[in-house]
């Protein structure tokens, strides 16, 4: 019976979505470059989200996958297929079933596939006697084992796989402008995961991350979790728009004021202490820790209106032509 083992090289780096994707696209051929070039191009780098009890979710739970994955792989102009969904469905068992064989296929085809664990990781393997898929989390050298009848089922509600395939080549400074625009949609919603309002989104996250601090009713872990990513994020942000230098002079002022937040990361992160075995905020330091962030708060918003400078002059048949069907996003 055949077995495949990709041997995919994921590393936990950046949001665990794009960890996954640029293990996935580089292996294939689909992508070339730096991570964080792959993370900006997407819009993934923007994403900002913020439980108001600063829970370790909030990383990930940027909105409803598809509708915030999607926008980033037409950037890049690469086909790519969905499954996902909640497992409660009574549909689950026949999409987790039809899942499993799209699944073999594209590692048959030797391009691995995106798999929430939680979180996201890499379907790189399988063996069809065990009938096992093996996944890769970023994190250990050893692959998880997933039964094919399990494939789907984890501790939260949620079940996701994804799958790429062919790509079209788009002119680079138009995928420099639609990253924009997708950063300037992210900072400007508020909430991705209505009808609950307990997550913000954007400029609103930076308020409930300074709230939780204020009030000091959070969670240790995720409150860590969400200053790391948000620090890794925020440098991906300035190297990306590094390399964009030049296309239009609102993105050097943009370049200015991401360097000034990225003056403040150290000092955030200065403010992470570890006890014992684990890594918390120092309560020394809150006053100082919401001053850092009230004025990267401010610096990013500076910055998200350079995008707004360069967006209101350049055409968007995206959002200036009505779709044929679905919604459509207002400029």
């Amino acid at each position: 019976m055949p077995s495949v083992q990709l041997g995919l090289n994921m590393k936990r780096e950046s949001k665990s979505y794009i960890d996954s994707l640029y293990a996935v696209l580089t292996a294939a051929g689909l992508f070339e470059g730096p991570k964080y070039r792959l993370s900006g191009l997407t819009g993934m780098a923007f994403k900002f989200t913020v439980h108001e009890r600063l829970l370790p979710l909030s990383v990930s739970a940027y909105g409803q996958w598809i509708n915030e994955h999607k926008p980033g792989m037409d950037n890049l102009g690469i086909y790519t297929v969905y499954d996902c969904g909640r497992t409660r469905h009574p549909t689950f068992r026949h999409y987790q079933q039809d899942a499993v064989e799209w699944v073999k296929d594209s590692l048959d085809n030797g391009v691995g596939v995106i798999y929430w664990i939680p979180e996201f990781g890499v379907i790189d393997g399988y063996d069809e006697e065990d009938r096992v898929f093996f996944v890769n989390d970023g994190w250990s050298d050893e692959p998880h084992v997933v039964l094919y009848d399990n494939l789907g089922l984890n501790f939260t509600e949620f079940w996701y796989c994804q799958a790429v395939g062919g790509k079209v080549d788009i002119a680079r400074e138009l995928m420099i402008l639609e990253s924009l625009r997708l950063a300037i949609y992210d900072w400007d919603t508020p909430y991705k995961t209505l009808p609950n309002t307990d997550i913000a989104s954007g400029k609103l996250a930076y308020d409930f991350l300074i709230q939780a601090l204020r009030q000091g009713d959070y969670d240790e872990g995720g409150a860590v979790y969400i200053l790391d990513s948000y620090c890794y994020s925020r440098e991906e942000i300035l190297s990306y728009l590094q390399e964009a230098q030049g296309l239009w002079p609102e993105i050097d002022e943009a370049v200015r004021l991401y360097k000034q937040l990225n003056e403040l990361l150290p000092l955030i992160r200065n403010a992470i202490i570890h006890n014992m075995d684990s890594r918390q905020i120092d309560r020394n330091q809150w006053d100082a820790l919401i001053g850092y962030i009230t004025e990267a708060k401010q610096l990013e918003d500076h910055a998200v209106n350079e995008f707004r400078l360069i967006s209101d002059r350049c055409p968007d048949p995206r959002r200036s032509v009505i779709p044929r069907w679905g919604i459509h996003t207002p400029k």
